[in-house]
C-alpha cells in the first residue's frame, strides 16, 4: 500500500477487500485499502489504472444501501464529491471498519485524540489469515464499547470474553439463556431476549467461586457468592475449567478494599482507572487565597438538600403521601425477590417500577445504582475529596463562568436560596471542572447538577455528573455542545420518519433545531415544570437517551394538528412552550414550586394540564420501538456531519476575521484554509485554541507550500527564499507558523504594490539586526559600549562587502529567469544594481569623511567585528564588473555536473540568514526606518572567497535608494506591479498531485500488496 498510494511509513494498514468501484456508470474491479488515515482504491484492468486516496477527516457522510444503480454499496461523502464501491465478499464487515476509522478520524477532530495501537491485547490462540494486529485491535475497542454501554461500565474496562450460559433466576423459578461477560472487574450477564434479565457482579463483592456438580438437568454449573449474601448459579457453561481459572485470575489482581487516591504523589495510586487523570499536588498555603467562595467552613451538604430543607413540610398531605408510601413499599418487595445493590437482578419488572415514579427517598441511591456512578465511587474513595482540596483558590475560565451561573440555578427553589445549596453546587461544578479540564464548564451543567444535589450528597452529586458528562451524554458539555447537536441531528432524522408530515412543516419553519437543543442539554428540566421533569430524568437514568428521543417525538405527535397550522417559528414555540409547561406530575409529595419559563409564557386561557405519567405512557407506546443501537448508528452519520460543519464554521469565521486584513477574495482564502487544514499541519491540530492558532505548519511544510502556491519561482533558490520568508513570518520562534502569518507572507506577494513587493525581498536579506545594535550602541558611553561589544564578540559575525546585497541580486536573477521578458529584466537589474554599488560607495566615502566623529564613539566596535580587515583599495573599480561577476554566479542556478556545491551554497546561504520580524498585520513599508541599511554578513571561516570582495564595514543602502533605483527601470516596475492569480495556482497544485499519484502507481503496479 505504501509504494502504490506513496504513503509515508507512519500510515498502518488495517485491512484491505476486493470490490468494485464505480467510475461513472461503469465498475471497476479492484482492491480497497483501509488504514488509519485514508480509505485508498486501485485497480489495474485491461491497461487502464484507476487510483483513489481519502482521508477519512475528509469524508462528511457514509452509508451502506441498496439500490438498482448500486446494488449493496457502500457510498462515501467528500464536501466535493460521492464515491460508490459494491460487490463486497462482506460488505457488513467492511462498513463497520469503514465506521471506526471515520469515528476515529472525527475524534482527532473534536478532541485531539490521535489513534493509539492498543499493546495490552492478549495473543491469538491462532494465526488469523489476513488479519492484522490493527485489525484486531479495533475489533476489540468495538466489543468493549458495546459492553461498556450495556452495562453502563467505566471506560477503561476491557473485554476479556463472553459465553453461551443459563442463568437460574430464583424470582421467577426458571433457567435464563443469556450470554456471560467477564472483563478485569466485573462478571454480566444479559438474557437473550431483551429486559428478561441483566446482572452486574463487581469482582470487589464476589467472595466464592466454585464449581457445582453436573447433572444432567443443570449441566457444568458454577456457583457465584458474594459479601451481601447473594447466589448466583450459572449453566450450561462449555468450557468451565478455563473460566473459572480466569475468574480466579481477575480476583486475584482485585484490591480487597480500594485504597484512596493519595494527594500527595503525582502519580495516580492502582487503584486509579487510566481514565481518571493524575493527582497534582496539593497546593501550598501560599497559594490559597482566603475568599469566601472557597472557604472550608461552609456548610457542607451530607445529605440530599431535598431532606435538609423538607423538614418543616407537614407530613398530612393525604392520598398523595399513601400512594408515594405504597410506591416505597412496592421497591421494598422488588429489593426482597430480585435484591438490593449493585447485584440486583434488573428485570422488565424494574423498569415497571422505575416508569412509575422513583420514590424520592429511593432517588439518589437508585440513580447511582443504574447510571454505574456507584462502581466508579466505590472504587475511588476519597477522590472527590481530594478534587475539592486541589481545586481551592484555582481561578480559571470555568471557575469565574461557574460563579456567574451559581445563582440562576434553580433559584426558585427554596434549596439554592442559601449559602449550603450554593456552596455545595460550586464544589461539585469545580471539582469535575479541575477533573476534566477538556470540558471545564459548560452552561446547562449547573442546571443538572443542581437537581442531582436534591437527592444525592455532593460525592454522589459529582460521580453523577462524571457519568453522565462521560459516558450518557457524551460530548454535550465541551465548548462546542458537540454531542447535543449530534442528536439534534439524530432528532431530526427521527422526526423525518416517525412524523414525515409534520417534519416537512417544521423544516420549513426551522423549529426542530431551536427547540431540541435545550430539551437535551438539559433533559427537560429547563422547559418542564421540575416535580415532572425528574421523573423524565428517572427513566433516563435507567432507559438511556432512548427515552428523551421518545419523549420528544410524543410532544411533536400530541401537537401535530396546531404545529401544522403555523404559520412561522415563533408561533410553534409558543405551542410547544405553553404544553410543556402545563406538564404536571399529579402524584407528587413536594410542595410547588413556581416554573419561571411558565410564568413568561402563560396566556389568558391557559391549555389543560397533561399528566406526565401519560405522556411517558404515549411515548413508549407510539415508539416504543426506538433500540440504543440504531441510535447509536444514527449519532455515527451525525457526527461526521456535525464535526465538518463545525470545522467548516470555524473556518469561515477565520476567513472573514482575516478579510479585512488580506486582499484575497472569501474563495481564495477559503481554498487556502482548507489547503493548510488538510496538510500534514492537521498532525498539530490543536481544537481548544481558537481556530487561527489550531493548526500550525514548520518550514520543511511551508517550504513545499511557498513552492506550490507562491508567485515567485526562483528555481533552486525558491528554497532558500522560502526559508528566509519562514523565519521572517514565525514572530514568536517557535519554528511553527500559523494561517494567518501564512496568508500575510502570501497576500504580499500577489496582491502588494511595487513598494511592498520590493521592501518583503529587501527585509528577506538583511543580515542578522547588527546594524540596529550598532546604531543603538552609537548612543551609549564609551566604557559601557565597549563592554557590550565585548560580550557581543561571540554572536556577531565578521561583516562582508556588499553580500546582503549580491544575494538579493541572484534572487531577483533566478526569479527573472522564467520570465518571458527575462533579457529586458536582466538588463534592467544589471543597471539597477550598478547604480546601487555606486550609491554604496558614494555613502562610504561620506562616512569615511566623518569617522574621526564616530570613531570616538565606537573605536572598538570594528576592532571586534573585523579581525581580519583587508585593504579595499581595489574596490575602486567599475560596479559593473562586480555586478556581473555576481550575475554570473546566479546563472549557475541551472543544475551544475555535481549538486554537491549547490546544497552547500544553499546551506551557506541559509545559515548566514536571520531576519526582522513582520508586522502581525501586515507587510507595510513603515516597518522600515529610513536609515535602514542593507550590509553584508558573513562568518569569516565560510567567507566565499569567490566573490573578490573584501569586508568593508562602511558600505550601505537603504531600502528607499533601493526604492528609487528600481524605479528608474520600466521593466522593472512592470513586473512588479504585476497581478497574479492564486487560484490557478491551487488548480494547478490539485491537478499536479493526482496525476503524480497516477504517475506513481502507473510505475509501481506490478509491486506486490504491502
Amino acid at each position: 500500500m505504501r509504494k502504490l498510494f506513496g504513503m509515508p511509513e507512519e500510515e498502518k494498514l488495517v485491512n484491505y477487500y476486493p470490490c468494485s468501484y464505480w467510475k461513472g456508470r461503469v465498475p471497476r474491479q479492484g482492491w480497497i485499502y483501509l488504514s488509519v488515515n485514508h480509505l485508498c482504491f486501485y485497480s489495474f484492468l485491461l491497461g487502464k489504472e484507476v487510483s483513489l486516496v481519502v482521508q477519512w477527516t475528509d469524508v462528511t457522510q457514509l452509508d451502506k444501501n441498496a439500490t438498482l444503480v448500486f446494488p449493496e454499496s457502500i457510498r462515501v461523502s467528500t464536501r466535493d464529491t460521492e464515491h460508490f464501491f459494491s460487490m463486497f465478499l462482506n460488505i457488513n464487515e467492511t462498513f463497520k471498519l469503514m465506521e471506526q476509522l471515520a469515528n476515529i478520524a472525527m475524534r482527532q477532530l473534536l478532541d485531539n485524540e490521535s489513534f493509539a495501537a492498543d499493546r495490552s491485547l492478549p495473543k491469538p490462540c491462532k494465526t488469523l489469515k489476513n488479519v492484522s494486529a490493527l485489525k484486531r485491535d479495533l475489533d476489540a475497542r468495538a466489543k468493549n464499547e458495546r459492553y461498556r454501554a450495556l452495562f453502563r461500565l467505566t471506560q477503561d474496562e476491557r473485554l476479556d470474553g463472553h459465553t453461551d450460559c443459563t442463568l437460574w433466576t430464583p424470582f421467577a423459578k426458571m433457567h435464563v439463556v443469556g450470554q456471560m461477560f467477564v472483563s478485569n472487574n466485573y462478571i454480566c450477564f444479559a438474557s437473550r431476549e431483551e429486559d428478561l434479565c441483566q446482572l452486574i457482579i463487581p469482582l470487589r463483592e464476589v467472595t466464592i467461586v466454585e464449581k457445582a456438580d453436573s447433572s444432567s438437568v443443570l449441566p457444568s454449573p458454577l456457583s457465584i457468592s458474594t459479601k451481601n449474601k447473594m447466589t448466583f448459579l450459572f449453566a450450561n457453561l462449555k468450557d468451565r475449567d478455563f473460566l473459572v481459572q480466569r475468574i480466579s485470575d481477575f480476583l486475584q489482581r482485585t484490591p480487597d478494599r480500594p485504597c484512596a487516591l493519595s494527594t500527595q504523589s503525582e502519580n495516580p495510586s492502582p487503584s486509579t482507572p487510566p481514565s481518571l487523570p493524575p493527582s497534582p499536588p496539593v497546593l501550598g498555603l501560599g497559594e490559597m487565597p482566603q475568599n469566601q467562595h472557597y472557604s472550608p467552613s461552609l456548610p457542607t451538604a451530607k445529605k440530599g438538600l431535598l431532606q435538609i430543607y423538607q423538614q418543616d413540610v407537614p407530613e398530612e398531605l393525604g392520598p398523595k403521601v399513601t400512594r408515594e408510601k405504597m410506591k416505597e413499599e412496592s421497591w421494598n418487595i422488588h429489593f426482597f425477590e430480585f435484591g438490593r445493590g449493585v447485584c440486583m437482578y434488573r428485570t422488565s419488572k424494574t423498569r415497571e417500577l422505575v416508569l412509575n415514579g422513583i420514590p424520592e427517598s429511593l432517588r439518589g441511591e437508585l440513580w447511582l445504582l443504574f447510571s454505574g456512578a456507584q462502581n466508579e465511587m466505590a472504587t475511588h474513595p476519597g477522590y472527590y475529596a481530594s478534587l475539592v482540596e486541589q481545586a481551592i483558590g484555582k481561578y480559571t475560565l470555568a471557575t469565574e463562568e461557574i460563579e456567574r451561573d451559581l445563582h440562576r440555578s434553580m433559584p426558585e427553589h427554596h434549596a439554592f436560596q442559601n449559602e449550603m445549596g450554593i456552596a455545595a453546587l460550586r464544589r461539585v461544578l469545580t471539582a469535575y471542572a479541575y477533573r476534566n479540564p477538556n470540558i471545564g464548564y459548560c452552561q446547562a451543567m449547573n442546571i443538572v447538577t443542581s437537581v442531582l444535589l436534591l437527592y444525592c450528597t455532593e460525592e454522589e452529586a459529582f460521580w453523577l455528573l462524571v457519568a453522565l458528562c462521560e459516558r450518557m451524554l457524551p460530548d454535550y458539555y465541551n465548548t462546542r455542545v458537540v454531542g447535543a447537536l449530534v442528536d439534534q441531528g439524530v432528532f431530526e432524522e427521527l422526526t423525518r420518519e416517525c412524523l414525515p408530515l409534520l417534519y416537512e412543516h417544521m423544516q420549513d419553519l426551522g423549529v426542530i433545531s431551536t427547540i431540541s437543543l435545550s430539551w437535551f442539554l438539559t433533559l427537560f428540566l429547563s422547559v418542564m415544570p421540575f416535580d415532572s421533569a425528574v421523573l423524565l430524568v428517572d427513566c433516563f437514568f435507567y432507559e438511556g437517551i432512548k427515552v428523551i428521543f421518545q419523549v420528544a417525538l410524543a410532544v411533536l405527535h400530541a401537537n401535530m394538528d396546531q404545529l401544522l397550522s403555523c404559520s412561522d417559528e415563533g408561533e410553534a414555540m409558543t405551542i410547544l412552550g405553553r404544553y410543556l409547561d402545563n406538564v404536571v406530575n399529579k402524584l407528587t409529595v413536594s410542595p410547588p414550586i413556581p416554573h419561571l419559563h411558565a410564568l413568561l409564557t402563560s396566556g389568558i386561557n391557559p391549555p389543560p394540564e397533561i399528566d406526565v405519567f401519560e405522556l411517558i405512557k404515549a411515548s413508549y407506546e407510539k415508539f416504543g420501538s426506538l433500540r440504543a443501537d440504531v441510535i447509536e448508528q444514527m449519532r455515527f452519520k451525525q457526527r461526521l456531519k456535525v464535526i465538518q460543519s463545525l470545522e467548516d464554521t470555524a473556518k469561515r469565521s477565520v476567513v472573514r476575521a482575516i478579510m479585512t486584513e488580506s486582499a484575497f477574495t472569501i474563495e481564495e482564502l477559503e481554498e487556502l484554509c482548507y489547503w493548510g487544514a488538510s496538510s500534514t499541519a492537521a498532525e498539530r491540530h490543536d481544537p481548544s485554541l481558537p481556530y487561527l492558532e489550531q493548526y500550525h505548519i514548520d518550514c520543511g511544510q511551508f517550504v513545499q507550500l511557498f513552492s506550490a502556491l507562491a508567485p515567485w519561482s526562483c528555481g533552486l533558490h525558491t528554497n532558500t527564499l522560502s526559508s528566509r520568508l519562514f523565519r521572517l513570518l514565525d514572530q514568536n520562534k517557535d519554528s511553527l507558523i500559523n494561517f494567518k502569518e501564512f496568508v500575510t507572507g502570501l497576500s504580499g506577494m500577489y496582491h502588494g504594490d511595487m513598494t511592498e513587493k520590493l521592501k518583503l525581498l529587501y527585509k528577506l536579506h538583511l543580515p542578522p539586526g547588527m546594524f540596529t545594535v550598532i546604531k543603538s550602541l552609537l548612543t551609549w558611553p564609551r566604557k559601557e559600549c565597549n563592554s557590550v561589544i565585548l560580550r557581543l564578540k561571540h554572536i556577531f559575525v565578521i561583516i562582508q562587502l556588499q553580500e546582503q546585497f549580491i544575494e538579493m541580486c541572484k534572487t531577483l536573477y533566478n526569479m527573472f529567469s522564467e520570465d518571458p521578458m527575462e533579457q529586458e529584466l536582466y538588463h534592467g537589474i544589471a543597471t539597477v544594481a550598478s547604480l546601487l554599488l555606486c550609491i554604496g560607495e558614494v555613502g562610504k566615502k561620506f562616512t569615511n569623511n566623518g569617522s574621526k566623529k564616530t570613531e570616538a564613539q565606537l573605536p572598538s566596535a570594528v576592532d571586534t567585528l573585523q579581525p581580519e580587515r583587508e585593504d579595499s583599495s581595489g574596490e575602486g573599480g567599475s560596479g559593473q564588473s562586480l555586478v556581473s561577476k555576481a550575475l554570473a554566479e546566479a546563472q549557475l542556478e541551472t543544475p551544475p555536473p555535481t549538486a554537491a556545491g549547490s546544497d552547500e551554497e544553499a546551506k551557506d546561504d541559509t545559515s548566514v540568514s536571520s531576519y526582522s520580524v513582520v508586522s502581525a498585520g501586515s507587510l507595510q513599508c513603515e516597518d522600515i526606518a529610513d536609515d535602514t541599511v542593507l550590509i553584508g554578513c558573513m562568518s569569516g571561516d565560510t567567507v566565499d572567497r569567490r566573490q573578490g570582495s573584501a569586508p568593508d564595514a562602511d558600505w550601505s543602502i537603504t531600502f528607499e535608494q533601493v526604492l528609487a533605483s528600481f524605479l528608474t527601470e520600466s521593466s522593472l516596475v512592470d513586473y512588479f506591479e504585476k497581478k497574479h492569480d492564486i487560484q490557478s495556482k491551487i488548480t494547478a497544485c490539485k491537478s499536479l498531485r493526482a496525476v503524480e499519484r497516477q504517475t506513481s502507481t502507473a510505475v509501481l503496479s506490478s509491486s506486490s500488496k504491502m
